[in-house]
């Protein structure tokens, strides 16, 4: 029960975030902005330093975004007519959300501006060295476009929780997509292929696992987990033939 009790409430505080971004403007511009920086971290090989800083910018703005909606909407729901205090109470948040704005970007200059320096003076190749070195950076960014894309497909077919249920299935998705990045690490380290067959076999098999039970359980239909594992398998090879190879 109490693990029950811990899933629902988490997959309410998701169902709190895509509200906001369904319904708040700002929010998804904010969004946007937040996943191209972010990525645009990750390509020009920020250290963990920078990466927990740029982190920690990006938070900030998107938390600023929700606590500014969740008052808006909880003032609204005092006073249903104008009043001069509530006016104050939004101005104050929507001050807040600004100066979290303004601070990101401040962060971001800081540490973008030097590197992208560099790589607007030579070829785009020396600024992609890094990332086409590590596998780690790119297994990251292959795990957060595969979530956001599935995240979007059930916004579009509004088929319920984000977590528990709905098309397609998170979980098959993120399975698949560990199981491609396997399968594509090991065939090209050069290591034994019967090592090889046997480490994308036995991730496979796992990635199956996961799938019949989403499948079993009842949380997930056939056709939801099958397009899941799709979404997983094609963005992931997408990236790694558009940035490793």
């Amino acid at each position: 029960m109490a693990n029950h009790n811990l899933l629902k409430s988490f997959n309410c505080a998701i169902e709190g975030i895509l509200y906001v971004l369904k319904t708040q403007r700002n929010m998804r511009i904010h969004f946007l902005c937040a996943l191209a920086v972010l990525l645009l971290g990750i390509f020009l090989n920020l250290n963990a330093v920078e990466l927990m800083v740029l982190c920690f910018s990006i938070a900030l703005v998107l938390i600023a975004e929700m606590l500014n909606t969740g008052i808006e909407h909880t003032m609204d729901m005092i006073s249903e007519t104008y009043h001069p205090i509530a006016r104050i109470v939004k101005d104050v948040c929507a001050g807040a959300v600004l100066l979290s704005a303004i601070n990101a970007v401040i962060v971001g200059y800081i540490l973008f501006i030097s590197r992208l320096s560099v790589m607007l003076a030579g070829p785009i190749e020396v600024g992609a060295a890094g990332i086409k070195a590590s596998h780690w950076y790119l297994s990251f960014v292959c795990l957060i476009i595969v979530i956001l894309l599935a995240m979007m497909f059930k916004i579009y077919f509004r088929s319920g929780p984000q977590i528990r249920g709905g098309m397609p299935s998170l979980h098959s998705g993120i399975a698949f997509s560990i199981w491609t990045v396997i399968w594509w690490s090991m065939t090209s380290l050069g290591i034994s292929p019967h090592f090889t067959v046997f480490i994308i076999v036995l991730s496979l098999v796992l990635a199956v696992l996961v799938v019949q039970g989403r499948i079993s359980s009842g949380i997930h239909s056939l056709g939801e987990t099958v397009l899941g594992a799709a979404i997983g398998v094609t963005a992931t090879v997408f990236i790694l033939k558009l940035l490793a190879y």
